[in-house]
């Protein structure tokens, strides 16, 4: 069967130096950039997906051994895998992928990484249990695991929970990181789908506070008339 140095050899052979460029300017990670020191094989996110498909069998020491890699796309790869050992895992199992997705946040340190699994995994696990973990990450000075606390509360606001995610972005609202201001006007956004009286009350009630970034993306789908109105702030 094979093994965790197969999967990334397979990932490296398919790699692309055109796409590295790419890649590397597209994800930031020049000097003093968010993902300053991400390098990449090139490898399109299809493929990784497949790929990661066919290492499902791998473990949680066999991740252990790829989650450190430098490559971009070998941690991405084991994240895909974690997120479908977490959706087709019992409790044991879910609590710990929801463990070792903890025990090795500092390796989930783009946005694409964060995107594609905090909800699925931390989101998903914390719906019946303390949130707490939450408002630790989003004091944190790394800024991906501030995102992490930010995008897992998108599981919460598809099935209408909003209280803590929108106590949590009231308190990360001075957050001078774009990315956090993204992913706060982001999920603002999806909050609105399925409480959209109470997404227009809280931005309401916090304008003044609400980075202009945040905002835009928090009212992106707004009716433009509405929109016009919250941009001018001529809601009331």
């Amino acid at each position: 069967m094979k093994n965790a140095i197969d999967l990334e050899l397979e990932i490296k052979r398919a790699g692309c130096s055109q796409s590295v460029k790419k890649l590397t300017r597209f994800f930031k990670t020049g000097k003093g950039e968010y993902g300053e020191g991400d390098i990449f094989y090139g490898v399109k996110v299809p493929i990784i997906r497949q790929m990661a498909k066919k290492y499902g069998h791998l473990n949680l020491p066999d991740l252990k051994q790829l989650i450190s890699s430098p490559y971009h796309e070998i941690r991405l790869a084991v994240l895909i895998i974690l997120n479908d050992k977490f959706k087709t895992g019992d409790e044991y199992t879910r609590k710990q992928v929801f463990n070792f997705y903890l025990a090795n946040i500092k390796h989930i340190n783009n946005w694409d990484l964060v995107d594609i699994s905090a909800h699925k995994i931390v989101g998903q696990y914390l719906i019946d249990k303390d949130k707490n973990i939450l408002f630790k990450l989003a004091v944190s000075p790394a800024w991906n695991d501030r995102r992490i606390a930010v995008v897992a509360t998108l599981t919460l606001l598809k099935l209408g929970l909003y209280k803590e995610p929108f106590k949590l972005y009231r308190k990360l609202l001075s957050d001078e990181h774009d990315l956090i201001r993204k992913a706060v006007g982001w999920m603002l956004r999806e909050a609105e789908k399925t409480k959209p009286a109470q997404t227009r009350q809280f931005l309401q009630a916090n304008y003044d506070k609400i980075p202009r970034t945040t905002l835009r993306y928090a009212i992106e789908r707004f009716p433009e008339r509405e929109r016009q109105k919250y941009l001018k702030k001529s809601f009331s």
